[in-house]
């Protein structure tokens, strides 16, 4: 049975006898007194006093069973924490997401995983799609979440479709574009989406927007919108049922078909095989169920 320096001087305190602390180390009297000596000359102290009644501690042995006894009782508790980490979510989740699901989905699912597990830490951090990919790519983060059409060849997780609509507080019907002089507000995006939309419109008018504003973010856009500045393309995901005075008219595509947004959960392997991963994907699941 293997045993340490301080297991062995904590039994010698507790015996305060060569022969009992030997079968309780399973060792024989003569191997436990050479390692006792060899213990004392590299700590250049008598530990141990003996006689004909035992073993008696020297004010040196006192002090350095007291530092065994410490040293032990403190590996004894990070073991029990060790053992612990095979029943709990432990660690950070790193998440790079794309800032449309950061900004509308994602705080509700992390409220949720965080409820559930408390000693777990989130890394966040939000893009365009193409930027979470990149740094997926880079090995930053365990997972991305994304929209479009990722092309990816690791784990991939469908999450979610929402549908595009014209959002705007006077206009109610396609038709009315054409003839309006108020601006298309236009946010940022990956070229995907700005094509998506690109070919939507071209088939639908067979024109460009009379006047245009670009803003950076969807939040912007959206504001504007609803405050009656222009009209904008705003995908499910950022709009309420609350929402009052706004007209949501769908996209439809070439088959009377809503156009639609899907949101992806990507990762490596490896990633999915750590517990914090494996958490949230159940609460995600979880969410998306509920």
């Amino acid at each position: 049975m293997a045993f340490t320096e301080f297991q062995l001087l904590s039994v010698l305190a507790q015996e305060m006898n060569m022969r009992k602390a030997a079968e309780r180390l399973f060792v024989s009297q003569p191997a436990l007194s050479q390692r006792l000596q060899s213990i004392e000359k590299e700590w250049g102290a008598k530990l141990f006093l003996r006689s004909q009644k035992g073993l008696t501690l020297t004010p040196a042995g006192e002090s350095v069973v007291k530092l065994a006894n410490e040293f032990l009782e403190k590996e004894e508790r990070i073991k029990e924490e060790i053992q612990t980490l095979d029943s709990k979510v432990h660690g950070t989740l790193k998440i790079a997401c794309a800032s449309i699901v950061g900004l509308n989905w994602l705080p509700k699912v992390l409220k949720k995983f965080l409820n559930k597990y408390p000693q777990a830490k989130i890394s966040l951090i939000t893009g365009w799609s193409s930027e979470i990919l990149k740094t997926l790519y880079e090995g930053h983060v365990h997972i991305g979440i994304i929209r479009g059409t990722p092309d990816w060849k690791g784990v991939k997780k469908h999450l979610f479709k929402d549908p595009l609509f014209l959002v705007d507080t006077e206009m109610n019907q396609l038709e009315q574009v054409t003839d309006t002089d108020r601006p298309f507000i236009q946010f940022k995006s990956d070229s995907s989406y700005h094509q998506e939309i690109h070919d939507w419109w071209h088939r639908q008018f067979q024109s460009t927007p009379k006047r245009t504003i670009v803003v950076d973010q969807i939040e912007t856009c959206k504001q504007m919108a609803m405050n009656g500045i222009g009209y904008a393309i705003l995908p499910a995901i950022t709009l309420t049922e609350n929402e009052r005075n706004i007209y949501k008219i769908p996209l439809l595509d070439e088959f009377q078909q809503p156009i639609e947004r899907d949101t992806w959960l990507l990762g490596y392997d490896s990633a999915f095989e750590l517990k914090q991963v494996k958490a949230f994907v159940e609460v995600v699941q979880e969410f998306l169920q509920s």
